[in-house]
């Protein structure tokens, strides 16, 4: 029997759907008994939740490591995730790793602990337990509880995509989707801890019905799931995550435009604005697709918030390349990006190439455009001020302040106040604080307070 009386706590790398898994794995554990502390806490056993997607997120999981043995050096560490998938056997010799789980191992961890916890300290050895990536084709749901003041709900897993930079169809496998009664019961599961925002997750949501019933089938539509989860009562605010603009249709966006509880925010990833550097991808859309679906979006929510993806340094990426990736979104009416440098991945196609772009080079245009992104970030904010909107306030107090978001995504401020955490309140935006932060007056029925 599992001694149950011990401490374990959690580190996750990487996404929103990562958070989802790592939190959901947290309750297993917790319904077996042992307690979860924060990881800077002393405990008996230390879980990471890895990313692959850089080799940033590579290089942190050692630091992390380090970290957990520095708490408590006669500690279990545990790997899991898209790294552990991926090069499980260079996870199992980083010093202090007991354990490596692969991409379906990970949601029975509970159940490898007897063999890993009966080993004295001196003399035990990582373990591996990773299956070939082809086995990974069924649906483990998930989502994140108690950990923010949003909940991130799992749609979707793996990926059919094979674009050539990329590795997490090696680390996933096949797309496949949750059922569509499984994800309701999930959001009402959320809506009933008084969670106000559940954000929409997987590797390629837009994808969501293949796989659902363990065929290739689309039993439900994307469309279907939202008009569906539109419909879940307690629900203030459901955000839909990263979605290819070429799964997202003009029904979906016109269903937002209208809906009680979907925000008008969207992330779509870009990678390039060059339609040759997008072939080269293998992306399946072209520059064209992706203004339509900008304008489209602001042509029926005009105040919307449009997040971007985007890849500098890709092989092939000339100077007159990114130059014309800068210009098209310079000239996009969009609102912030997330820019990544791109790096060189195991076993993909681009690793390959020729006319590799020098990391210098890579690090000057990624400065570039971060640039580009807080020009377009404050335009974006100074076009929402005299607006009226809605904001849900976090639960953290950072430096005497409590942050929230809009329902368009605008970060405001106001000092500390905990009667405010995970409240909704209208505001009406008034200016631009000096770190880039809005201020506002609040609309209430007895308040003209400025904040």
């Amino acid at each position: 029997m599992i001694d149950t009386n011990k401490n374990v706590a959690f580190y996750t790398l990487g996404c929103k759907l990562n958070f989802s898994e790592t939190s959901t794995i947290a309750r297993s554990f917790e319904n077996e008994g042992f307690n979860r502390v924060e990881f800077t806490e002393k405990a008996e056993i230390y879980v990471i939740n890895t990313c692959s997607v850089t080799e940033n997120a590579d290089k942190r999981f050692k630091t992390i490591v380090k970290q957990a043995q520095k708490l408590n050096e006669n500690a279990f560490v545990i790997a899991i995730g898209c790294y552990a998938q991926l090069k499980p056997e260079e996870l199992a010799d980083v010093e202090g790793v007991d354990l490596v789980l692969g991409a379906t191992e990970k949601f029975n961890i509970t159940s490898y602990l007897n063999e890993l916890l009966s080993q004295p300290a001196e003399t035990r050895t990582a373990q591996i337990h990773s299956c070939e990536i082809d086995e990974a084709d069924f649906y483990v749901g998930s989502y994140s509880i108690g950990d923010r003041t949003r909940a991130f709900l799992k749609v979707q897993d793996g990926c059919d995509y094979k674009c050539t930079y990329c590795t997490i169809p090696l680390a996933r496998g096949i797309s496949r989707s949750d059922t569509l009664e499984n994800v309701l019961k999930n959001a009402k599961e959320i809506s009933d801890q008084d969670i106000k925002e559940i954000v929409l997750t997987g590797v390629n949501i837009g994808d969501y019905g293949k796989g659902e019933f363990g065929n290739k089938k689309h039993e439900h539509t994307f469309l279907e799931l939202v008009k569906a989860l539109d419909e879940v009562e307690g629900i203030e605010r459901l955000r839909i995550s990263s979605i290819e603009p070429n799964l997202l249709k003009n029904e979906t966006i016109d269903f937002v435009a209208q809906s009680n509880t979907f925000v008008p925010h969207f992330h779509i990833p870009l990678q390039s604005g060059s339609n040759k550097l997008l072939g080269l991808m293998r992306r399946r859309y072209r520059r064209e697709l992706y203004v339509d679906r900008v304008e489209q979006i602001k042509e029926t929510m005009p105040n919307a918030c449009i997040g971007v993806d985007v890849i500098v340094g890709f092989p092939g990426e000339t100077d007159e390349l990114f130059l014309e990736t800068y210009n098209f979104l310079n000239d996009l009416d969009i609102s912030y990006l997330h820019v990544f440098t791109y790096s060189e991945r195991d076993n993909t196609l681009a690793a390959e190439m020729e006319d590799v772009v020098p990391l210098k080079v890579r690090k000057k245009r990624s400065k570039m455009l971060r640039g580009l992104s807080a020009k377009k970030r404050r335009a974006f904010y100074e076009s929402q001020l005299g607006n009226t909107l809605t904001v849900l306030f976090e639960g953290e107090n950072k430096e005497g302040y409590i942050h929230g978001f809009t329902q368009n995504y605008v970060k405001v401020k106001m000092p500390w106040n905990p009667e405010f955490v995970n409240t909704l309140h209208e505001v009406t935006l008034t200016e631009i604080d000096e770190d880039g932060l809005v201020r506002f007056d609040l609309v209430e029925s007895n308040s003209n307070v400025a904040v």
